[in-house]
């Protein structure tokens, strides 16, 4: 699996990095600018992400916004959001206002920190991502 972490913060990056340790390849993008370059990137390179796991509140570019490019970016392509990447926004906003947000923009879950192994593997269990 080639995993994108977009998580400004380095503690919350490298919990994230160990959750998913074993599953894949994964790259890390600081802010939303970084992740929507690398989704770029990857896409040109023919060789997609099939995980992002993004955080809402980072620097410059928020995780919405950049979620909102990745969908725009894949739809330009002719993949829809339910055959493109899997998006898992990991924030600590607990708030309906960021969900309703968040799936406004086509995220595929909504896991507030701090994660729990158990319940990011059943996440990825139910996208598909893990048998």
């Amino acid at each position: 699996m080639n995993i994108l972490i977009a998580e400004d913060d380095f503690p919350s990056r490298l919990v994230l990095q160990g959750l998913l340790d074993g599953l894949g390849f994964s790259h890390v993008a600081v802010n939303g600018k970084e992740a929507v370059d690398s989704m770029r990137a990857a896409l040109e390179t023919g060789q997609p992400y099939s995980l992002i796991c993004m955080d809402i509140k980072m620097p410059g570019m928020d995780g919405l916004t950049a979620l909102r490019q990745i969908r725009d970016m894949e739809e330009a392509r002719g993949v829809y959001s339910t055959d493109g990447v899997k998006v898992i926004m990991t924030t600590g906003m607990r708030d309906m206002k960021n969900v309703r947000a968040a799936f406004g923009n086509l995220c595929d879950a909504y896991l507030v920190k701090p994660i729990d192994k158990a319940e990011l593997h059943a996440t990825l269990r139910r996208l598909s991502l893990l048998e």
